[in-house]
């Protein structure tokens, strides 16, 4: 293995037991980065997930001076009186996509911020001109070197503007959500993304002071107030991902699991995903129980026509459980056809499943057509983004013999000790 860690996985071994859900990591970052918007006020943050990229981030922010401490393994606290712009770490900056979620709280506060290109998952091209284009219409110049981006307001500040996204970008919607809470005026945002974690920025917002119409749709009205001051504290909201995850765990080894402290209203999307294998999930208060041993067949399309799932920016089926649905596809009578619209390498992990055994036939960068249910065999494989990485411990978990995956710290990135969480719901599974 070309990397220092690794997971060993033996599977068909049956699970059960309860799981508990994490904070979501894509609420968690914007929620980080928003705390710039407060020079005077200590922000507290609770729930906040013990992975890589909130580490990563927090580096970037503590390098410009930011106070950090983290009084308890699932609260942050964070203090930006000092912070300095000029004082980017751009090896840190360029090592986490999450960075960009900087651009628009830096600009309200600062007026001019210079910052290299934010890294990230390898999944596709992923733009930045939903955000350049955006804060040029709140009045700013941007101006692109060979590595280096340098934005400035014209005016010294930002202003309210009337913006439509050229797509629903998340982490642009982010950028402009913040940006505008703290701009006087009323700022328009129109085809914004509406995620989840979105919701839960906008609430942090609203509960500062600011007041925002739409939360939830894409069409956001922000009237923004520089006088915000952050609640004494704020929950981070569950990881809806996660949870879909390891209900594909569960599906895929024919186990039983409860998963706690789920925030249940958002499971629709996945649910309306599920359908499509034939799969049903309990939800008991603000817990899901996976029924075990559950008989999954493809639901086919009207006509008896092949089935498909597509994912969809929210409230569709989330782009980032597009790898768990490729592999619960293994496990499932049938064949259906996965669209991947979002990212064009998305689905290039596909190969390693073809290695275990399955039966998959990559149709070009965004459709691959799955036949089930298949056997899969253990091997030797390396996980090359976080959901293909969880997608890959899925398949390794229902199949024969030993799996050894590599490059785990992209897993580390988006999952607090996943090997202690499943080991203690029967899996055999080493980090080494």
């Amino acid at each position: 293995m070309s990397t220092e860690q690794a997971f060993i996985i033996k599977g068909k071994v049956p699970l059960q037991g309860d799981l508990p859900i994490d904070g979501n990591k894509n609420a968690a970052l914007p929620l980080i980065a928003a705390t710039v918007l407060f020079p005077a006020d200590k922000v507290v943050l609770k729930r906040v997930p013990q992975i890589r990229d909130v580490t990563s981030l927090c580096h970037v922010l503590s390098h410009m001076r930011a106070d950090i401490s983290r009084p308890e393994p699932e609260i942050l606290e964070i203090n930006t009186a000092n912070l300095d712009p000029s004082r980017i770490d751009h090896k840190a900056w360029g090592e986490i996509r999450a960075a960009i979620l900087l651009v628009g709280p830096l600009l309200s506060r600062f007026g001019r911020i210079a910052f290299p290109t934010p890294g990230g998952d390898v999944i596709g091209r992923r733009r930045l001109d939903s955000h350049l284009l955006a804060l040029k219409e709140m009045g700013v110049t941007v101006q692109v070197y060979q590595n280096e981006f340098v934005v400035s307001t014209l005016a010294g500040r930002l202003q309210p503007a009337y913006i439509c996204l050229d797509e629903p970008s998340v982490t642009g919607t982010e950028n402009i959500l913040m940006a505008a809470a703290v701009t006087a005026g009323t700022t328009t945002l129109y085809n914004a993304a509406c995620e989840p974690h979105i919701q839960d920025l906008a609430q942090f917002l609203v509960r500062s002071g600011a007041e925002i119409e739409g939360i939830g749709s894409n069409r956001l009205l922000i009237h923004g107030s520089p006088e915000l001051r952050p609640p004494d504290s704020f929950d981070v909201g569950a990881d809806y991902i996660q949870v879909g995850a390891f209900i594909g765990i569960a599906l895929c080894t024919r186990s039983e699991l409860r998963l706690r402290n789920v925030d249940t209203q958002f499971m629709k999307p996945i649910q309306v995903g599920l359908a499509r294998f034939g799969a049903t999930i309990q939800i008991e208060g603000n817990d899901i129980i996976v029924p075990g041993n559950q008989r999954l067949k493809i639901v086919e399309d009207a006509g008896a026509r092949l089935a498909k799932l597509d994912s969809h920016p929210w409230p569709g089926f989330p782009s980032d459980l597009t790898s768990t649905a490729v592999v619960l596809a293994t496990q499932t009578e049938g064949s259906i056809i996965i669209h991947e619209k979002l990212y064009e390498s998305r689905l290039f992990f596909t190969d390693k499943l073809v290695r275990m055994g399955a039966r998959i036939t990559l149709c070009d960068p965004h459709r691959a057509i799955v036949i089930g249910p298949t056997n899969l065999f253990g091997a030797n494989l390396e996980s090359p983004d976080i959901r293909a990485g969880i997608a890959l411990i899925t398949a390794a978990l229902c199949a024969e013999g030993e799996t050894q995956i590599g490059n785990i710290g992209q897993v580390d990135r988006g999952f607090n000790a996943i090997e202690q969480k499943l080991a203690a719901v029967g899996a055999q599974i080493e980090r080494i």
